[in-house]
């Protein structure tokens, strides 16, 4: 079906046409005419699917200028939060629908202001809820409420603070709902505060068809950064996210692929918003090549090009391991997804494979060259233990009295 079939506002037309979109995506399709007719909608679809617009497109065109949020988008992150902003300011400019956004991490007096001439609120539930007991946002007149990534919000322990923003709003209203997967958990919310849902599937989120999934057995530990480095110069064309377990780990790999001449950027919890905004956008301007991050970046974001998804640190459970490998293989494209396996990781690993319709191959190691990797450490104590672990199980050394090299 193309856009242009569409029965929307005509404006909304042209902006698809101003992006050169043609034909709906899948759950483009199943869902704009079904919200459009007042259904209460659940969508399980995988990020980059277009669901932005899925619920977007018929929002705008239902809502009226000037009186006040008649919109109020929940997502679980800020990235998330500022990409859909983006997207609704975008589409509403010419509609003179305006849209803010409402998250954690920044003034809130900025916010307070904005919220007075807002027709669409998208925001985070914790300052959501903050809003309310200030008395600075009034939701008495929401026609339309969306829980995205819902999945997402329950994970991340949101679920209360969900339940309470959803009691003030009005019971009359059209509630929307996106998901990657449609857990039990999600049943239970449909159930109590959607009316007669139309729950609407696409593909699956991962395409196997597109998305090779292979791993490394490295032995030592100590050559895994060093096959990293040989991983994304040499077989890496295009963008890469390289996952990693903690902040802390992220930001030392950062340190280090620089060190290797790689652009590359970070995006974890323990850095400041416009930090996270920077390395976000950097990616999408192609100003950066490398994006190495905790989960926070796994989920939600709309990143284009990524070939290939790297993790450095193998993640916990099968459910993390496909979210992480769906930031690649998206929109018809080939993509690849390395797991750098050493011997801390196996428990893990044997974890994701139980995951099922996963089919990740072992591949020989590479002839490749042997590069530092420097680990800042804090204290001599703590650096003397630390050279005594690295030395007797992978040959590493000390030079100095705060760094590490292996």
């Amino acid at each position: 079906m193309k856009f242009e079939e569409l029965n929307i506002n005509t404006k909304l037309l042209e902006k698809t046409k101003e992006h050169e979109f043609t034909e709906l995506t899948d759950i483009q399709e199943k869902c704009i005419s079904e919200i459009l007719n007042e259904k209460d909608v659940v969508g399980q679809a995988e990020t980059g699917s277009g669901k932005t617009l899925a619920f977007g497109l018929p929002i705008l065109d239902r809502i009226t200028q000037g009186k006040g949020p008649q919109a109020l988008v929940l997502t679980p992150t800020r990235e998330l939060c500022v990409q859909i902003t983006d997207v609704f300011q975008d589409f509403g400019q010419p509609l003179g629908i305006k849209t803010t956004s409402i998250y954690g991490g920044v003034s809130i007096e900025p916010q307070i202001k904005n919220i007075r001439t807002a027709d669409i609120i998208v925001g985070t539930p914790g300052r959501i809820l903050d809003h309310l007991t200030r008395s600075t946002l009034d939701l008495r007149n929401i026609r339309f409420l969306v829980l995205d990534e819902t999945d997402r919000m329950l994970d991340m322990g949101f679920i209360h603070d969900v339940e309470t923003i959803i009691r003030y709003t009005p019971k009359q209203r059209q509630t929307l709902m996106f998901s990657a997967t449609i857990s039990e958990d999600i049943h239970r919310i449909m159930n109590r505060h959607l009316r007669k849902p139309l729950i609407i599937k696409t593909r699956a989120l991962v395409d196997t068809e597109k998305l090779s999934q292979f791993y490394y057995d490295v032995f030592p530990q100590n050559e895994k950064f060093s096959l990293l480095v040989h991983l994304l110069k040499t077989s890496t064309p295009g963008l890469a996210i390289v996952f990693c377990a903690t902040r802390r780990e992220s930001d030392i790999v950062t340190k280090n692929l620089r060190k290797q001449g790689v652009n590359t950027a970070v995006m974890h919890g323990g850095m400041n918003q416009t930090s996270r905004l920077d390395s976000l956008n950097g990616l999408k301007n192609n100003q950066t090549d490398v994006l190495v991050a905790t989960d926070v970046a796994a989920r939600g974001l709309d990143i284009k090009n990524v070939t290939h998804v790297y993790n450095y640190d193998v993640p916990k459970t099968g459910k993390e391991y496909v979210h992480r490998i769906g930031r690649t293989a998206r929109a018809g494209e080939n993509g690849h997804a390395v797991t750098l396996l050493t011997d801390r990781d196996y428990d893990n690993f044997r974890r994701v494979q139980q995951e099922h319709g996963l089919n990740i191959n072992r591949v020989d190691m590479p002839d490749f060259k042997h590069v530092p990797f420097v680990r800042a450490v804090g204290g001599r104590g703590k650096a003397l233990r630390q050279y005594k672990k690295y030395s007797s199980a992978y040959g590493g050394r000390r030079t100095g009295s705060k760094t590490l090299r292996y």
